[in-house]
């Protein structure tokens, strides 16, 4: 039995640029901001990654700022429950969570998959998102990808009719999955007429067509058109899901909104429960957190980790794509890896 040693926390920006400019309703970035994390415990590390959302007033700088100015709450990578306080900021705890998984994994000699229990041959197939940009560069991305078998689309800019013939044009040319994320970019009474004239192109769900904060909205959109509507910024963690019950078909699960793999845990556990669907997301991110993302998907319905499509120099190596299929690495923890320069 390893004798216990002291855990050490240490941080360090992450900057990812970006293949494309990436485009939704809120904005438009071309490098992304993350936080590394290195956890050891004297022999092993664990690798974890925060995703800060601004959106939800989290930053690379508020991430250090919590960590510098507060301890680790206990020595034993073992006491997940003290460590991985609800305290903790969102996208700070999904950090350090991560680290964890990733140390306990070597220091069990396991993947993360198959120490939460899960196999590994069940993952789903993951969509390629594609921001939102003029028809020609929307059309040169979707050549990229080859024979991906599903995509994501980036709606909720422009006019009702530039957005429709986006689609029009991407259906032309493309005969897989599309699914179409508003990202809160339209209001109730522009949504309906939307997707009403979008049914006709065979789409999957649309995830977020409207500000959150607003069920009876979605339960407006959901009751009158065809395709089914899937919620992001409506459904942060556990807590938000029993009011969106009849409202929406589905809702997304990303690391940094829940806090990590065990909010993940729990919050797809209470969506089974509420009978709803269930997407597992992530941000524009590096291999650590879409490989942790990945390690999960078992779980879920409808995978959306597509990280390392969108990043340009990513240091890490982890889940791989067979065809659109997620494919989890076999290392302990995280099985993630870092890349070794050519």
């Amino acid at each position: 039995m390893r004798a216990r040693m002291a855990l050490s926390l240490s941080l360090a920006p992450l900057d990812l640029r970006l293949k494309y400019p990436f485009k939704i309703a809120r904005g438009e970035e071309t490098v992304a901001h993350s936080v590394l994390f290195r956890l050891s415990d004297g022999e092993l590390e664990g690798l974890g990654e925060s995703t800060p959302v601004e959106r939800y007033h989290e930053s690379a700088d508020s991430v250090a700022y919590y960590f510098g100015s507060n301890p680790l709450t206990s020595q034993d990578p073992f006491a997940l429950e003290t460590l991985i306080d609800r305290r903790i900021p969102p996208a700070a705890r999904a950090g350090l969570d991560l680290a964890l998984y990733d140390l306990l994994g070597k220091r069990l000699g396991i993947p993360l998959y198959q120490l939460l229990g899960l196999d590994a041959s069940k993952t789903p197939y993951t969509s390629f998102t594609i921001g939102i940009s003029d028809t020609a560069t929307t059309l040169r991305k979707l050549a990229e990808i080859g024979d991906h078998p599903v995509l994501k689309v980036k709606l909720g800019l422009g006019t009702a009719r530039e957005q429709i013939e986006t689609i029009e044009a991407i259906r032309h040319a493309y005969t897989g999955t599309i699914r179409i994320d508003a990202n809160e970019g339209w209001t109730v009474d522009r949504a309906i007429p939307i997707l009403n004239e979008l049914a006709r192109y065979d789409i999957e769900f649309c995830e977020q067509p409207i500000p959150a904060g607003n069920p009876q909205g979605l339960r407006a959109i959901r009751d009158r058109t065809k395709i089914p509507i899937v919620t992001d910024e409506d459904s942060l963690d556990a807590r938000d899901l029993p009011v969106l019950m009849g409202c929406v078909d589905g809702v997304n699960v990303k690391l940094a909104k829940t806090g990590g793999i065990r909010g993940a845990l729990a919050m797809i556990a209470t969506a089974r429960a509420l009978g709803f669907k269930v997407m597992l997301g992530c941000m524009v991110e590096s291999a650590i957190a879409s490989t942790a993302a990945a390690q999960i998907s078992p779980l879920v319905d409808w995978a959306d980790i597509d990280g390392p499509f969108l990043t340009s120099d990513d240091p890490f190596i982890g889940v791989q794509y067979d065809r659109g299929k997620l494919v989890l690495p076999n290392e302990p923890g995280l099985g993630v890896r870092q890349r070794v320069a050519a």
